[in-house]
C-alpha cells in the first residue's frame, strides 16, 4: 500500500502469501504507474530494500528510500513510518478488515477502499 503524507491510499495491492514482499513491491509499482508524477521519493520497510530500490528508479523515476529500524531494538519512532501505521489502525475499526475474512484478494482489496472511502467521509464530514 503507497498513502500520501494524510494517509490516505494512492496504490494498493493485496497479494498471497506466497508472493514475497519485495515481488509484491512491483506489482505495487505497476500498479501505480505513472499516475501522480510529483511523487518522487517513496518510504519503503526494510524488507524492500535491494535491487527493489534500483528497479524502481529505472522504470519508474522514483526514488525509494527505505526506513531502517533501531538495532538496539528500543522503541523509536520511525520517520514517516507512523503515516502507514496509523491508516493500518484505523483499518482495525472496521470488521471485515479485523481478521482475515475474504477468499479472493480482490474482495480483500475491495474492503480495504471501501473503508477508505468511509474514513475520508467522515473526515470531510463538520463535527
Amino acid at each position: 500500500m503507497i498513502v500520501d503524507t494524510l494517509g490516505l491510499i494512492l496504490a494498493l495491492v493485496v497479494h498471497p502469501a506466497n508472493i514475497q514482499g519485495r515481488d509484491g513491491g512491483k506489482l505495487l509499482m505497476k500498479r501505480l504507474g505513472r499516475r501522480f508524477g510529483r511523487l518522487k521519493l517513496i518510504f519503503a520497510d526494510g524488507g524492500y530494500a535491494g535491487r527493489f530500490v534500483d528497479w524502481t528508479i529505472v522504470w519508474y523515476g522514483r526514488v525509494v528510500e527505505i526506513v531502517k529500524r533501531n538495532a538496539t531494538h528500543t522503541f523509536d519512532v520511525l520517520p514517516k513510518r507512523w503515516i502507514v501505521e496509523r491508516t493500518f489502525s484505523c483499518f482495525g475499526q472496521y470488521r471485515r478488515l479485523s481478521k482475515d475474512y475474504e477468499t479472493l484478494v480482490e474482495s480483500s482489496e475491495a474492503m480495504i477502499y471501501i473503508a477508505m472511502i468511509n474514513l475520508m467521509v467522515h473526515r470531510l464530514s463538520p463535527g
